[in-house]
């Protein structure tokens, strides 16, 4: 009888699910997560969040280089697993690897699919300006999170939410539907369904798709702030200077896209719909700041300079 859990999972979207199978004493056979990269300024190589909890609980690694590997698929079929549970691996794995787990290899995906597939659902969903997003548990094929889904949940998107806030949330939901997930699987509780509905595609964020458009609405660029913060953070240039946008809020109001139109104690800007108020803004080589503490001993002239 296959028996235990074999873990995929890789950044600290995952350590809920990982450690709520500890907490409810799942029998882990094995911990899967990318290899250990050159963090920081440093470049020194760190292990990912995922591995350092699999450590402190004395679990076994692995970090495989190639998950075609001869030798690493007969270790997992010796392990003989009854799940494969993947949060956010950050690898597609290869049919060979699929087909081990009895029960197949199961999916917490951070959208409700068949929208937001792929690697940043969370971050385009903010970009896009959804109110509602959640978790997806599904069974994978080898498609691109097209698999048919067993579990969903809808979690509400607030107002102050952006990507780090959102990535916590949905990680403590997704956790609790993977628990729940195995349990009716185990039970035979659950029928695994097509997808249903329209499919839309969130591609892995790059660095210049924080680059601030100030012909867009004043909406939207606020949708981009929150979507890209942490990483890789909205931004635009003042006077040759790069600087990152951290926070900001709409208004309602008229002014050329780009231009200050306020610089005394708020920094306020023209968009291609209505004035953004920025509140939070950070330097290139400095710490995030308020927009008062920016303008403090700057020489900026409203109406005069813009960014760009």
């Amino acid at each position: 009888m296959p028996a235990g859990i074999i873990f995929f999972g890789t950044p600290e979207f995952a350590v809920p699910t990982l450690k709520s199978l500890i907490e409810r004493r799942e029998k882990i056979l094995l911990v899967i997560t990318q290899p250990d990269k050159p963090k920081g300024r440093g470049k020194i190589i760190q292990p990912c969040e995922t591995k350092k909890i699999a450590v402190e609980f004395g679990l076994n690694v692995a970090q495989p280089e190639k998950l075609k590997d001869e030798s690493f698929i007969k270790m997992l079929k010796e392990l003989n697993p009854e799940f494969g549970i993947v949060v956010a691996y950050g690898k597609i794995l290869p049919k060979e690897v699929l087909e081990i787990p009895e029960y197949g290899c199961i999916n917490l995906h951070a959208s409700l699919l068949p929208k937001y597939r792929g690697a940043a659902p969370i971050q385009w969903a903010l970009i896009k300006g959804e109110k509602i997003t959640g978790v997806t548990t599904m069974l994978i094929d080898e498609g691109l999170d097209t698999g048919p889904v067993l579990l969903q949940k809808e979690v509400p998107i607030e107002d102050e939410d952006n990507a780090q806030s959102l990535v916590h949330k949905l990680s403590i939901v997704g956790a609790e539907l993977i628990i729940e997930t195995i349990e009716k699987m185990r039970k035979g509780q659950i029928q695994p369904k097509p997808q249903e509905g329209e499919a839309s595609y969130a591609p892995q964020l790059k660095k210049e798709d924080g680059k601030i458009n100030w012909n867009a609405p004043a909406k939207e660029i606020v949708n981009l702030i929150r979507g890209t913060y942490p990483w890789p953070c909205a931004y635009s240039f003042l006077k040759n200077e790069r600087v990152k946008i951290i926070k900001a809020e709409a208004l309602a109001g008229k002014a050329p896209a780009g231009m200050i139109v306020k610089a005394k104690d708020e920094l306020i800007v023209g968009t291609g719909n209505g004035l953004l108020k920025i509140l939070l803004i950070q330097p290139e080589g400095k710490k995030v700041m308020t927009a008062k503490e920016f303008l403090s001993g700057r020489k900026i002239n409203e109406t005069m300079d813009s960014f760009s």
